[in-house]
């Protein structure tokens, strides 16, 4: 809690590992796609301070830079809750039906059920996002090590690793625009500060997360 009617939603953890997948991904996107000659095809390269996004060993080079740092955010990730025993954001049974419940009652038809700290959207979210990031780091680690010395792959294998590769980025961008246009309804626009300052409104967590505030109260009055 906080005198100033905030409550703290995010440690500096959690807005670190946030913001370095957020970062890392973006460039892991960005420089992938350079990989292919879509930005010199679409004159990307002409645009002033961009003349390096058609070289191919610049942008192989920031896909690997990018790479190591989601490894490390997804590693400190797992460690750092896995440690502290703090699993509300994992997937619950029944999640995706009141999901269905939530985006209706955002739409104005009905209302949310009592919520924990996260929204069964924001733990379904969660899974898909985790699922995707999984599929790209396995399988871009196999792209990696096929071109060390004396690490042989079948052919098999390294078109699995590159479709699904190639899948699990399209997932990825897919996620990313369906957690951006979440911010579009004015229920969830709240949660917004959280990922900056760490904080969100009292109010807004005793209204939408009851569930959630009843345990900060019981943790406050012990």
């Amino acid at each position: 809690m906080n005198k100033s009617g905030r409550i703290k939603r995010h440690s500096l953890a959690v807005r670190f590992v946030h913001w370095s997948v957020a970062i890392s991904t973006f460039l892991l996107i960005f420089s992938g796609l350079g990989q292919l000659p879509l930005y010199q095809r679409y004159m990307v390269d002409k645009i002033p301070g961009l003349t390096w996004s058609s070289n191919f060993h610049i942008t192989l080079t920031l896909h690997y830079v990018a790479a190591i740092w989601l490894v490390f955010a997804a590693a400190f990730h797992i460690v750092y809750h896995s440690l502290r025993r703090e699993f509300t954001i994992l997937p619950r049974r029944g999640d995706v039906r009141e999901s269905l419940i939530v985006i209706k009652a955002m739409l104005g038809f009905g209302e949310e059920p009592p919520a924990d700290k996260y929204l069964a959207e924001q733990r379904v979210a969660y899974a898909f996002i985790a699922f995707n990031l999984l599929l790209l780091i396995v399988t871009g680690f196999i792209k990696a090590i096929k071109n060390f010395p004396g690490i042989t792959f079948s052919d098999t294998l390294l078109d699995w690793a590159t479709n699904l590769h190639n899948l699990g980025m399209v997932m990825i961008i897919v996620g990313i625009i369906a957690h951006l246009a979440a911010f579009i309804f004015k229920a969830n626009q709240p949660l917004l500060p959280g990922m900056f300052t760490g904080y969100v409104d009292e109010e807004y967590v005793r209204k939408r997360h009851s569930l959630w505030y009843e345990k900060l109260q019981k943790k406050l009055s012990s």
